[in-house]
């Protein structure tokens, strides 16, 4: 057992860098690379669904209250969430950190952020009974929430590497249903208009057939909040096993359909409620992450995309001046 193990006291100075007061109980999910403290609370809100419950009542805890769990002991907190020790350092590993203790350092860096910032002027929550207002002010503090967890998450590694894959590609194969075929379209959309071949596939069996058509050389990209759409999950397989290249866009780094990814592009979602599901706020996030691919391809093929785009202008301009119609609706009217 641990020195912090045989600790009975319920708080304790946050560890510096130079010290171990630790040394964790081994536990079988290898350790990840650590988040910085900015992309901790958006690391737990996208794991949040796939975590077992008594590792999701220790992550809820340290976001919840990060500068009072960075003074815990790994006895302590187990206490505090009604859990074991090894649960705390289990925690600690799904969150990305080698154990414990550099759990608490990241909290107490994100408590001191915290106090630096100002708080939010609304909570996410949104009543049936609220006024109009609210939600609009509720909704907007979400979404921008929600792009800055993103953005804190996603891994610039594995987005250049896509970008480049995409920029290179004889032909892009974009898969998703639902609120994700959405974004799958505006991706397949924002590609063409710069001169790749691109195609966005919401009907499940004809992204099948068209799957097992790709090659090397080929990128095929599957959006999917869930990571376990089977509609979105299997065309992407085809693609892999077939030696193409392959994205996923979801906010489970450890779902299925990150076994056939060569590339992950995490995604985050505020929590679902009756007024608000999953697809909505999964969907602003989706399409921060679409962005930045389609601006990042556009950069890499500059002399191509740049007279692609001025071609697209200039053919839809004249569709984008509408003639101003001689009578009001008011004077219409009998």
């Amino acid at each position: 057992m641990s020195q912090n193990a045989k600790e009975t006291f319920t708080t304790a100075p946050a560890p510096s860098p130079a010290t171990d007061p630790a040394a964790d109980p081994a536990t079988d999910a290898p350790p990840a690379a650590a988040p910085t403290p900015a992309a901790l609370r958006a690391r737990i809100r996208g794991l949040g669904a796939s975590m077992t419950r008594s590792v999701q009542v220790v992550a809820e805890a340290v976001a919840a209250d990060p500068a009072g769990c960075s003074r815990l002991t790994v006895t302590a907190l187990a206490e505090r969430t009604g859990t074991s020790e090894a649960t705390v350092v289990r925690t600690a590993r799904l969150l990305g950190y080698p154990g414990y203790r550099d759990l608490r350092l990241a909290l107490a860096a994100l408590a001191g952020r915290q106090e630096s910032d100002a708080a939010p002027a609304v909570t996410a929550g949104i009543a049936v009974d609220d006024p109009l207002g609210d939600v609009v002010a509720k909704l907007a503090h979400e979404e921008a929430q929600t792009l800055a967890d993103t953005a804190a998450a996603l891994d610039l590694a594995q987005l250049s590497a896509a970008v480049d894959a995409l920029a290179n590609a004889r032909r892009i194969d974009v898969y998703g249903v639902g609120a994700s075929a959405l974004v799958g379209q505006d991706l397949a959309q924002k590609l063409l208009r710069i001169g790749l071949i691109a195609h966005a596939h919401h009907d499940p069996h004809l992204a099948v057939t068209n799957s097992v058509q790709l090659r090397p050389g080929d990128v095929a990209v599957a959006v999917t909040h869930s990571g376990g759409t089977g509609d979105v999950v299997d065309p992407l397989r085809h693609a892999f096993e077939r030696g193409a290249t392959t994205i996923a866009v979801t906010g489970s780094p450890s779902s299925p359909v990150t076994h056939y990814a060569d590339l992950v592009l995490a995604t985050s979602a505020a929590r679902e409620s009756r007024l608000r599901p999953a697809a909505m706020s999964s969907r602003t996030s989706q399409l921060l992450v679409v962005d930045c691919l389609f601006v990042g391809v556009a950069q890499r093929t500059y002399e191509t995309a740049a007279p692609a785009l001025a071609a697209s202008y200039e053919a839809l301009a004249p569709r984008h001046r509408a003639t101003a119609p001689r009578t009001t609706r008011q004077e219409s009217r009998p």
